[in-house]
């Protein structure tokens, strides 16, 4: 048990130590390839890297965002928007804390963030007058950990299996990079997903 501990602990001040050099290296990519900051994946989800408070006003009015889902830890928010900055904009906020590299969000947290996104999927019996309320899912860079739960709400609300969810956001968004645990993560939330769909 300690072992273990001082594993999680090592892992921990990894991602930490490699956060600023790696978001340096995202931004850099950002500028000289055709990486984009973020990417609409459907009618309802963003999945993109951390949102910047320059970005604000441009997710606000150009895509609708009304929610956000973050997949960092605290000190990740430090330069970007958190909890309190999205809240005065009126925006709703989730935060499903998970450890960059090392970490692949919990299937509690999946499940949470999915529950979360799709109070927002517009209901096909209502008369949309504006654009569809937009939940900016992300995380540094949009890569790994927030594609994981867009991953799992693309299965929920299309009844896709996890390598037709990854097909579509590679699709929009080719850059995101799934490991065996991201892959693990999505082929068991896959399993439940008949028992979530009833729930």
């Amino acid at each position: 048990m300690q072992f273990l501990t001082k594993i999680i602990h090592r892992n921990k001040m990894l991602a930490r130590l490699s956060f600023y050099p790696t978001l340096f290296y995202n931004v850099l990519m950002e500028k000289i390839t055709p990486r984009r900051w973020y990417d609409r994946i459907d009618d309802t989800v963003i999945l993109g890297a951390l949102p910047f408070p320059s970005l604000t006003a441009k997710l606000l009015k150009e895509e609708n965002v009304k929610a956000v889902v973050s997949m960092n830890e605290d000190y990740e928010l430090w330069l970007a928007n958190d909890r309190k900055k999205w809240q005065s904009e009126g925006v709703e906020f989730l935060q499903l804390s998970t450890t960059d590299i090392f970490q692949t969000p919990c299937q509690r947290k999946l499940q949470e963030g999915v529950k979360f996104i799709s109070k927002y999927i517009p209901r096909s019996n209502t008369i949309q007058i504006q654009p569809n309320p937009t939940v900016y899912v992300h995380c540094k860079a949009g890569r790994t950990r927030s594609a994981t739960l867009v991953g799992c709400y693309l299965m929920m609300r299309y009844g896709w299996s996890p390598e037709e969810a990854v097909q579509h956001m590679k699709s929009k968004r080719p850059h995101i990079l799934l490991h065996t645990k991201q892959w693990e993560a999505l082929r068991i939330f896959y399993q439940d997903v008949p028992q979530l769909v009833l729930q």
